[in-house]
């Protein structure tokens, strides 16, 4: 049997209004999609199907665990997932896709497979520098130390002296003025 069979959704004995199905994916579902980016895991997708006469809404929910493999030490790791997608199947002539969030699909297309759509909205929510869970505190304070925008001294340039009126103003780049003037036209 296919393992992707399950995932099959006959949208042509749909009436036009709104259903909900549920789908466990697990080491079968990633096996089946012939790829090496994610082998084992356990996710739940609950999906939301709104069919109306021109278009399909599909409101995906996946929630679960992944394992991925550290960067760094590559070591196995377990990478919790939860992201929200939607994707618009419109009704046309042919079958197309318009943009990663809608899809032409022929008016007499009698199922649509969502085993595709859950895998893609899966392996975009991961992050893309894998770091297993011990690393991702070294991380965070490599960053605040060597942050290159880091922020050591600021002097407040409207800063009154002592009740001296003749407070100096910013001086600003002629470039900058040229540029202002044109903006004010």
């Amino acid at each position: 049997m296919n393992a992707l069979r399950p995932y099959d959704i006959n949208i042509a004995g749909l009436q036009p209004k709104r259903y909900e199905y549920d789908f466990e994916s697990d080491d079968a579902f990633f096996a089946a999609l012939e790829q090496t980016l994610i082998e084992h895991g356990t996710v739940q997708t609950h999906l939301i199907l709104d069919k109306s006469e021109t278009m399909i809404r599909l409101d995906f929910h996946i929630v679960g665990r992944v394992e991925q493999i550290c960067d760094r030490s590559l070591d196995e790791y377990e990478q919790p997932v939860d992201t929200q997608k939607t994707m618009l199947l419109k009704f046309g002539d042919h079958n197309e896709e318009l943009s990663d969030e809608i899809e032409l699909i022929e008016r007499n297309t009698q199922i649509v497979n969502v085993a595709r759509f859950i895998f893609e909205f899966l392996s975009l929510s991961l992050p893309m520098k894998r770091l297993h869970p011990r690393f991702r505190d070294e991380e965070d304070e490599e960053q605040d130390q060597d942050s290159p925008g880091r922020l050591v001294y600021q002097s407040d340039t409207n800063q009154t002296n002592d009740g001296d009126e003749n407070t100096p103003t910013e001086t600003i780049d002629p470039r900058w003025a040229a540029l202002r003037k044109l903006s004010d036209n």
